[in-house]
């Protein structure tokens, strides 16, 4: 089996799952703490009262967007009934915005849940939204270890974000 390193991403796996306290480590509670006035450079799309929408910054496909509740919780059975339900309706129109903007032909929503489960932020839930179309995993990333984006992470967050703009004003 061949092994794809990604060093990078080291510092989200050593975080520790830690209960409900916001941590000074966890990018889902800092960036969202750095206010509106960054929301393009933290790629925050949408802010709710309990939960936001922001890209994923080492997406899988164009438009993988992943949705996350303020609260710094890891354990989704302790999460607030109103903060659950906020980021499961965040999370069915992140998937309206998404399907409307990139026509995809299905997608892959959602958590992994503990460390072991796969989760690269086990302290802070988070629901990953990712499109999906035939073919998007082709020879390139089988083959050649090479994932294709089509588009940079701006190009995507210019075109989602006026359609989460749209959905704040409708629920305003």
């Amino acid at each position: 089996m061949e092994r794809l390193w990604t060093p990078w991403r080291m510092a989200f796996i050593e975080q520790e799952a830690d209960g409900a306290a916001a941590s000074p480590d966890c990018f889902l509670c800092v960036k969202p703490a750095e206010g509106p006035a960054r929301d393009r450079e933290n790629l925050i799309l949408f802010r709710g009262q309990r939960a936001y929408a922001l890209l994923n910054l080492y997406p899988y496909n164009s438009g993988h967007v992943m949705v996350a509740p303020y609260v710094h919780q890891g354990d989704l059975t302790a999460l607030a009934e109103a903060d659950a339900t906020e980021l499961f309706a965040l999370v069915r129109a992140t998937v309206a915005v998404v399907r409307d903007t990139y026509r995809p032909e299905g997608f892959n929503v959602g958590m992994n849940l503990g460390q072991v489960a796969g989760a690269g932020v086990p302290g802070h839930l988070h629901v990953h939204v990712v499109p999906r179309w035939g073919g998007d995993t082709n020879f390139m990333p089988v083959l050649g270890d090479t994932k294709v984006m089509p588009e940079s992470l701006a190009q995507t967050y210019d075109r989602l974000r006026p359609r989460f703009d749209a959905l704040r004003a409708m629920s305003s």
